[in-house]
């Protein structure tokens, strides 16, 4: 059962996976004096637009994004500026969030929304593109019990494994270490990438394991 739809989740971690591999070894190629540590912020948005791009193109091309309930040119065109809209709003509330727990408020600004971009294009683009601009049907897939498909199931485990990453990833910032990766915001990132990988991973590996005891209600 979900046989089918488990293979092309994995199909479609792999090619995600995979852009965010050129999008790191690519620019270390091009540009000069590119590093992961030492031109930090270009690499969050070089892999936060391709992980972005490719995600957008590949759930489309599969068919995953909820279709719209209207064909007009208007309704579409307004689907597309709420998504944006959303996508915004939750950049400026990851960066509030981690504000909260630390971050500095003015110092390191620039770094703290990059990093906000960052967990926004890992985490609330796959629910755009999953469950589209619907606030009520994300309330509903991230309550108890509330996921109807294994694409529900796998959203709950990426953004779940995201997140994790990215706070795991701060325990080491205050330590007197004087490790390059302990500068703002690079563990943290790191963390929500390998967060973000290991959940691609994990979520097709967790759903194929216990597909037998999955039972979905109707939506």
């Amino acid at each position: 059962m979900w046989d089918h739809e488990i293979r092309a989740m994995a199909s479609t971690h792999c090619i995600i996976a995979a852009s965010v591999f050129m999008a790191t070894v690519l620019p270390a190629v091009l540009v000069p004096g590119f590093s992961v540590y030492g031109t930090h912020l270009l690499w969050i948005y070089s892999v936060s637009g391709a992980v972005i791009a490719v995600s957008v193109a590949v759930f489309w091309l599969l068919g995953i994004t909820p279709p719209a309930k209207k064909h007009t040119v208007g309704y579409k065109l307004s689907r597309l500026f709420r998504s944006c809209l959303y996508f915004i709003l939750s950049c400026l509330f990851f960066h509030t969030v981690v504000v909260l727990y630390g971050a500095p408020l003015i110092e390191s600004a620039l770094e703290t929304f990059s990093l906000a971009v960052l967990l926004t294009s890992l985490t609330t683009l796959r629910c755009l593109c999953v469950l589209g601009p619907n606030v009520q049907a994300w309330i509903r897939v991230f309550s108890r019990h509330g996921a109807m498909s294994v694409w529900d199931t796998c959203l709950q485990i990426t953004v779940a494994c995201t997140l994790v990453g990215a706070w795991v990833g701060a325990f080491p910032i205050p330590l007197d270490w004087d490790r390059p990766w302990q500068a703002w915001p690079v563990s943290c990132s790191l963390g929500a990438m390998i967060g973000f990988l290991t959940g691609l991973v994990a979520a097709p590996a967790w759903i194929h394991y216990h597909r037998k005891q999955l039972t979905y209600k109707c939506k």
